[in-house]
């Protein structure tokens, strides 16, 4: 039985069809994080988490509960106590994590619009393996109150879709009023130069063109030492939310992620305090950066979608980690790489410029269909 969601539920009614991580509360269903340890000791949610309050006012639909890496912290999508998600393109490959479920669901179109959350590529690496859209928001936009913490202080939840429209759908039932807002021009874009895989640098390449957006390259060096810190930050916080149950149930979570949280909790003091720093310098010099371009591109992934026996390379592959370091949002969608297989190509904007990127990211979405 396919393992895209962990608890499912009839619908009726015309409210949009949507599928919820199993991370974010919904009131009287317990979270489960995607672990039987934390399933086995968890009570139903006595509230929704807040980022569900506009589709419940929207009569949105929930279908479902989706699956996810275990404790939203891994890349890879493989859940050894709740399955793992198929992916759609083809069974052999990784639906990629921590999203796994949510991108599958609206791959597949089981839901028209599916909610994950995104600490360090976890919406925009599954959307990348699956062939569909997905939107890291500004971090503090979206509320992440009843939202199981990984890492805060780049926690941050945002919709997945088949398409940008899905996207914007997303955004209104997160956001009520929420709306697109176009440029009058084309946009000022810089393409950040990350070593990738000659098909993906291709596809990149094309979809620009076929948006006839020039592009200033400039030198990944800074984006990836922000990687670096993103990586010390995001594994010390995931220790401190997470340590109580690694030390009760070590032995029951994933080696994967049992290794993670381990190396969260040998972070030194000194570590964390000079990737936070580092933290500070990124987002200064990105805020320069802003002021020049209207969007920074890379790919979202430097590799095609891999297969299972390969997925652990995906920790290599993703772009996505300075984007939650800064805060800043960052739009992930399909682009064609000559192949069975689509890229995937990762458009990122200033803070709190959802409405401008996800209008830019109908551009591509259009330049490159036609």
């Amino acid at each position: 039985m396919p393992a895209t969601f962990i608890t499912s539920f009839a619908t009726s009614g015309p409210g949009a069809r949507v599928a919820v991580k199993d991370l974010i509360d919904m009131a009287g269903v317990p979270t489960t994080a995607g672990s039987r340890a934390v399933a086995e000791a968890a009570g139903p949610a006595a509230a929704d988490a807040a980022c569900l309050a506009g589709l419940r006012a929207a009569g949105g639909q929930v279908v479902g509960r989706t699956n996810l890496h275990e404790l939203a912290l891994g890349v890879t999508g493989i859940n050894p106590w709740f399955g793992t998600p198929v992916n759609p393109l083809d069974p052999s490959l990784a639906p990629g994590g921590s999203s796994s479920g949510s991108a599958v669901a609206v791959a597949t179109g089981e839901a028209t619009v599916a909610y994950g959350t995104d600490t360090g590529g976890s919406i925009r690496i599954p959307a990348a393996c699956c062939g569909v859209c997905g939107l890291k928001t500004t971090w503090g936009r979206i509320p992440v109150d009843g939202v199981r913490p990984l890492a805060p202080s780049l926690d941050t939840v945002g919709p997945m879709a088949a398409g940008v429209a899905g996207l914007i759908l997303g955004m209104q039932l997160l956001e009520p009023g929420f709306a697109v807002a176009p440029q009058a021009g084309p946009p000022r874009v810089a393409r950040l130069r990350v070593a990738a895989a000659p098909e993906v640098d291709d596809a990149v390449t094309g979809a620009l063109r076929a948006a006839s957006w020039d592009a200033t390259d400039l030198d990944p060096g800074e984006w990836l030492t922000a990687t670096t810190w993103t990586v010390t930050l995001l594994v010390a916080e995931a220790y401190q939310a997470n340590k109580e149950i690694l030390e009760r149930d070590g032995d029951r979570i994933s080696p994967d992620v049992a290794r993670r949280l381990d190396a969260g909790r040998q972070v030194t003091a000194a570590a964390a305090l000079a990737a936070a720093e580092g933290a500070a310098r990124w987002r200064a010099y990105l805020a320069a950066l802003f002021e020049r371009f209207d969007l920074l591109v890379t790919p979202t992934l430097t590799i095609l979608p891999p297969t299972l026996d390969r997925a652990t390379e995906l920790l290599e592959s993703r772009c996505t980690l300075p984007v939650n370091l800064a805060g800043v949002p960052a739009l992930a969608l399909p682009v064609p790489a000559g192949g069975p297989l689509p890229a995937s190509i990762q458009l990122v904007s200033a803070p709190g410029s959802e409405e401008r990127l996800l209008a830019a990211g109908s551009v591509i979405e259009a330049a490159v269909a036609g």
